[in-house]
């Protein structure tokens, strides 16, 4: 009887957290101040670690405890609600990780190259900086310089058969804050010049620091592509100063499309370029009227699917989650700054005729990724036969 209760007292307590975690992971989702979210950091560590001191001492170790020979009958009604509380949490985790290994393959993917790299060994040198969070390099297993260039291919429904091989450079979540030093970002920029892509996007948090606009030059200012290189900004970029930030991209050739349509040819066929930066800033742009024969949306965070797909937009790419930087073998990740939790942590989601890739980002201001490599993506379209 003892281990059991001990069990269940651990079983409650993980499912306790996973209640406190999904709900930080929503309240994430919404544009709040740094001190709120600061706030709610605290709550969460308090209420986690909290719950399992409280079921120990309250119910466990106390005289006549389940530790001590007591039995559940004899806890009172309110004790036995927050243990169901905690074991309905346990379940639900259960139930996450039982989905998360049945996720079945993308119908839309027709090919998908992947390689890794350790940057790290390829540069020679550690590529830090003077930055906050260094204390996280140290951790044994952080993989945060290490590389994943992928290369996906995707048919889609209304790709016109003269785009066929079209490709789209996705960068995204960069998190210029020093940790990372400048040299890494140096290098993946310098690789991301060797794809030759014809369309180039980047979809939000470009900086953590404001003086380190000035790292946009020799990094993403050195880019080019056919079709142009079009930007939005993310919530860690509202932390700062966005128009200042907006200036610092343009100056280097960037087009900002941030609450915008705009009408762009190839092939003689159309393709809609709109961007979004809700909920931080702006809102969605009108698209009434706006006739054309592909829809691309570039969105922050992967929470505005919904509305991309009742407006019909074709792709969405998205960043924002960076894929919950810490993954668990067969149960995926636990933290994602979103409203749908992991649900749309990082990969391919296909809503009806829309897809949307979200990419786990290059860096983040928190320098710790375990089993979540930082990611470079070029985007390959082929019409749908």
């Amino acid at each position: 009887m003892f281990w059991l209760s001990l069990g269940l007292m651990g079983f409650a307590s993980a499912g306790f957290a996973a209640w406190v975690v999904t709900t930080v992971n929503r309240l994430h989702s919404f544009p709040l101040s740094n001190r709120i979210l600061h706030i709610i950091r605290v709550w969460h560590d308090s209420l986690i670690f909290g719950y399992p001191l409280i079921l120990l001492f309250g119910t466990g170790l106390c005289t006549g405890g389940l530790l001590r020979g007591g039995t559940w009958s004899d806890l009172s009604w309110g004790w036995q609600l927050l243990y169901l509380f905690g074991v309905i949490g346990g379940l639900g985790t259960l139930g996450h990780a039982w989905t998360y290994a049945l996720t079945p393959p993308p119908r839309s993917r027709t090919r998908v190259n992947i390689r890794r790299m350790n940057v790290e060994q390829e540069l020679g040198f550690r590529p830090s900086g003077a930055g906050p969070y260094e204390s996280l390099l140290k951790i044994p297993g952080n993989e945060v310089f290490r590389l994943e260039l992928a290369t996906q291919e995707f048919a889609l429904p209304r790709v016109p058969p003269e785009w066929d091989g079209l490709t789209i450079l996705h960068l995204t979540d960069w998190h210029f804050i020093g940790t990372v030093g400048l040299p890494y970002f140096e290098y993946v920029t310098q690789l991301c010049r060797e794809m030759h892509p014809d369309l180039i996007v980047f979809t939000g948090d470009l900086l953590d620091r404001q003086d380190l606009e000035t790292w946009v030059a020799p990094t993403l200012g050195t880019l080019s592509a056919p079709l142009g290189k079009y930007f939005i900004l993310g919530n860690h970029d509202w932390y700062l100063d966005p128009p200042r930030i907006r200036e610092a991209m343009s100056a280097q050739g960037w087009i900002n499309v941030a609450g915008k349509s705009l009408q762009l040819e190839y092939a003689g066929r159309k393709l809609l370029l709109v961007g979004t930066e809700v909920p931080w800033m702006g809102r969605h742009p009108d698209l009434k009227g706006q006739a054309a024969d592909f829809r691309l949306l570039l969105s922050h965070t992967p929470d505005n699917v919904a509305w991309a797909r009742r407006s019909g937009f074709d792709l969405v790419l998205a960043g924002h989650n960076h894929g919950g930087q810490i993954r668990f073998p067969g149960f995926g990740p636990v933290y994602c700054p979103s409203f749908y939790g992991c649900k749309f942590a990082a990969g391919i989601f296909e809503r009806g005729e829309t897809l949307m890739y979200v990419s786990r980002g290059l860096s983040g201001k928190h320098p710790l990724r375990i089993n979540c490599l930082p990611e470079v993506t070029q985007i390959v379209l082929h019409p749908r036969s």
